[in-house]
Parts: C-alpha cells; structure tokens; sequence
C-alpha cells in the first residue's frame, strides 16, 4: 500500500512506480497512468461454507512474527465507526451503508446488503439488460451474484425453506427434584436451503449449478460484484442507481 485516497487504498508497482487506485484497478499516475488491471473474481465466504465447498482447500496460515501487525477481528466493525472525508449524495443511503455494487457495460447498481435476509434470500433485477439475482447462501452471510439467463430464456428464482417446528417434551419437576426447572423447547431445525426456479422447478446449488430437475448440469454465469461503503461505490460510479426492494 502507498497510501490512502479518500479512504481508497493506493498502491504502487516495483517496476515501474505507476500508481494504481484499489477500487477501480486503474493506474492514477505513473509511467502506465490509464492502464487498468484485470479483475481476478472473489468470493467472499464463510470458512465453513468454503470448507464445505473445497474439502481439500488449503488454508495461508499465519506468520506468528507479524502476528501483531494483523488486523483485528473488529476491523471492520470500527472502520465503519469512522467520519468519511467525502459523503453520498444527500436523501440517498447513509454513507457507510455496505452495498454490493454491480457495473455491466457502463451501467452501475448498488444493492443493500441488508435486503439479503433468511426470509428473503433472492433478489432479482437487470443490470445494462443483464437479469441478475444475488443469493444469500446456506450460512445465511454469504452472497453471490449470477446472471438469470440460461440460452434464450431468463429465469425467474426463489429461495424455498420447509422449516419444521417440531418441540422436545417439556420436562417436569418432580418431587425427588424440587428446584428443577423445566426444560426449554429445544430450537426448531434449521430450514433446507433451497433455490428453485419458477420455469422448470429445477433446484441449484448456491455454486450456481443445477442439481436436480430438467436444468440439472446447467450453470449461471456468475457476475462480478464489489462490496463497498456506499459513498465510495457512488464516489467512483456517480451515476450508479439504487436497487428498490
């Protein structure tokens, strides 16, 4: 890192010392000022979902030496705390307000995470012509980002949950144990996680592929999104619109 541009990381190359802005990939100054670097796609996951996901996945384990110059695990939670040096359009979102911002073809969208819940765990909408939907994973934290067009036919999804609410007995006190209290009802089980779409009931995975159904072996394409604040996202993509839920 180089430095800091409106809360924006900043970084420098060893071989030609252009500067290059993190939330664009673009080179701001420098012998390659104008060049732009290629997005590599990211998945940001719960460890137990990717460890789900990739059995045999390697883990880059900590270097003990530099343990103190680590982040905390409330990083992010305190940054968030922080004043911006430059603010959202007024009457939009908050400016730290945490988006994931999706840009096709010159046009830009940015999605409120909190829109993403276990009750609504689809969203559906078109970028630049493109449909899309974010889906909310198993883990109920992460989200991916895929185009809903399968050939010649753009589908239309939903989140499925057949949640059970079946109790344990409650338990009495009796007179052997008079300070016993009853037991509480033990939690329902957590609900399937499924994603179906509304056009051959097929099920898919949240990997994007279909399982089941006359789609199964079918995959979505995925589509790059950023996880941003929004006075940052509107900051570089200033005519970006807002999802409306």
């Amino acid at each position: 890192m180089a430095g800091i541009n409106n809360q924006n990381f900043i970084m420098r190359d060893e071989e030609t010392g252009s500067y290059w802005q993190q939330i664009t990939g673009a080179a701001i100054a420098g012998p390659l000022i104008g060049s732009h670097l290629t997005l590599v796609p990211q998945d940001e996951l719960t460890f137990a979902l990717w460890k789900q996901e990739q059995p045999n996945g390697m883990v880059l384990a900590p270097v003990s030496k530099y343990a103190s110059k680590y982040e905390k695990a409330r990083w992010e939670a305190e940054i968030g705390k922080l004043p911006t040096v430059i603010h959202a359009t007024k009457g939009s979102l908050p400016d730290r307000e945490t988006i994931l911002g999706v840009a096709i073809n010159g046009s830009a969208k940015a999605f409120q995470v909190t829109k993403l819940t276990t009750q609504t765990p689809v969203l559906l909408d078109a970028v630049a012509g493109e449909p899309i939907m974010l889906v909310l994973g198993p883990d109920g934290k992460s989200i991916r980002v895929f185009s809903r067009q399968v050939g010649s036919q753009s589908l239309e999804f939903f989140g499925s949950t057949t949640a059970q609410t079946a109790t344990q007995p409650v338990a009495q006190p009796t007179a052997q144990t008079p300070t016993q209290t009853a037991a509480q009802p033990a939690p329902p089980p957590a609900a399937p996680w499924k994603l179906i779409d509304g056009t051959s009931a097929s099920e898919w995975a949240f990997d994007g592929c279909a399982v089941s159904g006359e789609m199964k072996g079918q995959c979505l394409r995925r589509i790059d999104a950023l996880k941003d604040y929004w006075f940052d996202w509107q900051h570089y993509h200033p005519d970006s619109t807002i999802f409306q839920h």
